[in-house]
């Protein structure tokens, strides 16, 4: 099953005009420090003593609970609390309701604010899928690549796996569900449309959480009511209005009974839910409007027609209102607004959204190193939903067997570092220094237990100990097998924080990396909240790691930065960690040209047409997990996860949070053509999977046309939140903040590596609100609707990119002689010409 090249496509004459068109159409963004969005308010205006944003009571919200693909939220004054699932039955007779990822289908479009979503749900939960079928038969047809008892399993499994394909298929039974919010936040319009014949759906009004609540059927409709958990005596309302009556319907004692009543069994009769069945023709739809308020809601009994209009224009609206792009990779800004949206979430407990972590559930909020990179790509799509997600990392309690630290886990020691990271990046994009003040103790308080893993007390941390089981030496940094952590040796801590791990002999350069990034990331933060002496002491120390790193873990032999063990000996492992000196600014410019130029773009090593492999390509670990078959034409690697071939996820996969990382070392040394490059590569392998399937998964094969393995029939590998930072490498590319140094309020656009041209638009940034499209020789920047800077002649990067009243200024590298031009407020158009190469311009 080949995958798509679209590298290969010079793109897109004629795309760059849409995204300006629809730039040119934004009104001027809300530069409140606060969040913006109509949905969302302070707390504490209403006396609730939050010190976050949250958002408006009364509220109806699509999804935001743990794999309601197809629900809705419903949350009144108080805190009284309701959801709408549409459930499917199964030829089997089986309810399809809840904790349904494995039958989601196609996601999309929708909306972070709730306004707008649209998903397909199936019976088939493509736990077979074709890759199956064919990774079989490609061993039947070369045995000669296989052994006799593989070649032989493979004969018996290909015709049973076949069998349940093909059963799979015959009895599928699939639906789209859309839903529009519509008023003042309380209430929606929604539809569910049968796309196969003998299809039924089940409407059902319920409670999300268990919480206490009472329901009853009116008429057609569905009437229920709740006491509020914050306020017992304000209680919240609900009506569920169809557009026509139900085939059947009831209220029953619990969600237990009602899947017994809806299935062929008997179910008590009750007030704990209620559910309305319809059963559909192939193209059937059925509307219906829902309402939440402080008192009882009138029966109305919504038009089908006007329901399909709200939809229709919700749907038209998404695009025009939110983050969207066109072009090879600018068109992956849709899949992450829509990826990012499907997995916004509801915290019950602190009251507000965030960005739900990889496993399709993944018992609610996840502290780890993950959500950094969630809310570094939520920033791209919600400016509220960004700041919500981070609060709310902050404000977590911490997880069992943790040292005394609120917010990011300290088993991962990689963790306060990216959310230092991810909170500067909140600052360098919006300007809110509240996000800087919350974070800042707690990753003062991080940043200062960390020697506790420095065992020989040089000022570099070793990699603490996690045991010699499979799944976890390499956890203080996420990189759980990775086989760099495969010989480090236990060594008994002398005190400590109270962390019960020992420590080891391993001096790791991704862990020193991060260590430097927190100090460095700290120090910016302490001179933005006018704390200079800890601005001082945090730079000191970052000054001290840098060197130390370079003095110690450079090998001068093989040019790369390598862990190394307290005897001296090199750990002689190479993956994409070698670059990680880059992210956090260690590398000395020879040093980093040599580590781009002679190892990432190496083809033999990391380069290629999918990039970047967790180990290089020409290490003897690389896809070392099991037996390799270097002829088969389709399948190169071994046969693993079951079903599929692939190359394991240690040892070979593509990692979302590796890309990232190698991407922002080349923005921030400047090598521009190869970020460009590499961001396209990124993309290319998020926007085959989300093409080829809707998923947006935990990681890719390195090879093009791979079978995906067998795990991608889990939650984990179908919407893992991290994915997307794949994609926002590419449309960082196009538009991004200014993370690193400088002025944090400048900007960054424009590619020298992106295939043909590309768009973005609907981008919030510093109070105002951003379009831009690159191509190979023109480039525009709009702002709130006006065109502030253009580019012609030439492809250019632009960085430090600052526009006053008096004027503009930016560095600027063209790949061959441009003009640049810059609309100064109040002023014409003021221009001059820039050389190939770079140059610094004002204007």
């Amino acid at each position: 099953m080949p995958r798509r090249h679209f590298l290969r496509s010079a793109g897109a004459a004629g795309l760059g005009a849409s995204a300006i068109a629809l730039a040119t159409n934004q009104g001027p963004a809300n530069a409140s420090p606060l969040v913006t969005d109509p949905a969302l308010e302070t707390a504490t205006e209403h006396g609730t003593a939050l010190p976050y944003p949250t958002l408006k009571r009364p509220f109806a919200m699509p999804g935001v609970k743990d794999q309601d693909w197809t629900g809705a939220l419903f949350v009144g004054s108080g805190e009284s609390r309701f959801v709408l699932r549409i459930g499917l039955l199964t030829a089997q007779g089986k309810l399809i309701r809840e904790k349904m990822t494995n039958h989601l289908w196609r996601i999309g479009p929708m909306t972070p604010d709730g306004a707008y979503k649209q998903v397909h749900i199936s019976t088939d939960d493509r736990t077979v899928m074709p890759a199956h079928l064919e990774a079989l038969h490609e061993v039947i047809a070369h045995p000669d690549q296989w052994s006799p008892d593989e070649v032989a399993d493979a004969t018996v499994r290909l015709p049973q796996l076949r069998q349940r394909y093909d059963q799979a298929q015959s009895q599928k039974r699939a639906i789209g569900v859309r839903y529009a919010r519509t008023g003042d936040g309380g209430g929606l319009v929604g539809a569910v449309t049968a796309f196969d014949d003998d299809t039924t759906v089940v409407l059902e009004l319920a409670t999300p959480w268990g919480e206490e609540a009472a329901f009853a059927l009116d008429g057609r409709d569905v009437k229920g009511s709740a006491p509020g958990l914050l306020d017992k005596y304000q209680t919240g309302h609900i009506r569920l209005s169809p557009t026509e009556p139900a085939d059947s319907r009831g209220c029953y004692a619990s969600v237990a009974d009602m899947t017994a009543a809806l299935t062929g069994g008997t179910g008590a009769p009750g007030t704990a839910v209620a559910a309305l069945g319809y059963r559909l023709g192939k193209g059937r739809t059925i509307t219906f409007a829902v309402r939440i308020g402080d008192r009882p809601q009138d029966a109305h009994a919504p038009d089908a027609p006007e329901v399909e209009r709200a939809l229709a224009a919700a749907s038209a609206r998404v695009r025009g209102d939110h983050l969207t792009g066109s072009g090879p990779v600018g068109r992956a800004a849709d899949a992450v607004r829509d990826a990012l949206s499907l997995n916004t979430n509801y915290d019950k407990d602190r009251r507000r959204n965030f960005v739900m972590w990889g496993w399709g559930g993944g018992g609610g909020l996840f502290t780890g190193w993950d959500s950094a990179f969630d809310a570094v790509d939520a920033a791209l799509v919600s400016r509220p939903l960004a700041i919500q997600h981070e609060t709310d990392v902050f404000e977590a309690p911490a997880p069992p067997n943790q040292v005394p630290l609120r917010g990011p886990r300290y088993d991962q020691q990689n963790s306060g570092p990216m959310h230092a990271y991810a909170t500067w990046r909140l600052y360098t994009k919006f300007g809110d220094r509240s996000v800087l003040e919350q974070a800042y103790p707690a990753l003062v308080t991080f940043h200062d237990l960390l020697p506790e893993w420095d065992t020989d007390g040089d000022g570099l941390l070793e990699s603490p100990y996690f045991g010699d089981r499979v799944g976890g030496r390499g956890n203080h940094l996420g990189l759980d097998d990775s086989p760099v952590y495969a010989a480090y040796h236990r060594i008994a801590k002398q005190g400590g924080s109270g962390d019960h791990r020992d420590n080891t002999d391993l001096t790791d350069v991704a862990l020193n990396s991060y260590y430097a990034l927190l100090a460095e990331t700290l120090a910016k933060m302490a001179r933005v909240l006018d704390r200079p002496q800890d601005a001082t002491r945090f730079a000191a120390r970052y000054k001290t790691i840098r060197q130390l790193l370079n003095d110690r873990l450079w090998h001068p032999g093989r040019g790369l930065y390598l862990s190394r063990y307290l005897d001296g000996t090199w750990n002689e492992v190479v993956t994409p960690t070698v670059f990680y000196p880059l992210f956090a600014g260690l590398a000395t410019p020879e040093r980093a040209r040599i580590l781009v130029t002679e190892h990432l773009l190496d083809p033999e090593e990391f380069w290629g047409p999918y990039v970047i492999p967790s180990v290089a390509r020409n290490d003897p670990a690389y896809c070392s997990g099991g037996p390799v078959h270097p002829g088969s034409e389709h399948f190169r690697f071994f046969d693993k996860y079951g079903e599929d071939s692939a190359p394991e996820q240690w040892k070979g996969a593509v990692w979302p949070p590796m890309n990232a990382t190698v991407y922002d070392g080349l923005k921030r040394y400047g090598f521009d053509d190869a970020a460009g490059r590499f961001a396209a590569r990124s993309t290319a392998m998020y926007l085959d999977a989300w093409d080829e399937e809707n998923w947006f998964p935990e990681s890719f094969d390195p090879i093009p046309g791979q079978s995906v393995m067998a795990s991608a029939v889990d939650t984990a590998w179908r919407t893992y939140s991290w994915s997307n930072a794949m994609a926002v490498q590419g449309l960082h590319e196009l538009i991004s903040d200014n993370p690193w140094d400088g002025d944090p309020s400048a900007l960054m656009f424009g590619s020298l590596g992106l295939p043909g041209t590309n768009t973005v638009a609907n981008v919030s940034l510093r109070g105002h609100t951003y379009a831009v499209a690159a191509g190979p020789d023109r480039t525009t920047l709009v702002r709130d609707g006006r065109t502030v800077f253009r580019a012609t002649g030439a492809r250019v990067a632009v960085r430090n990119f600052v526009l006053r009243a008096s004027g503009a200024s930016f560095d600027i590298n063209a790949d061959g002689p441009a003009r640049v031009e810059v609309l100064v407020p109040g002023h014409r158009f003021r221009g001059r010409k820039v050389p190939a190469g770079r140059s610094h311009v004002e204007l």
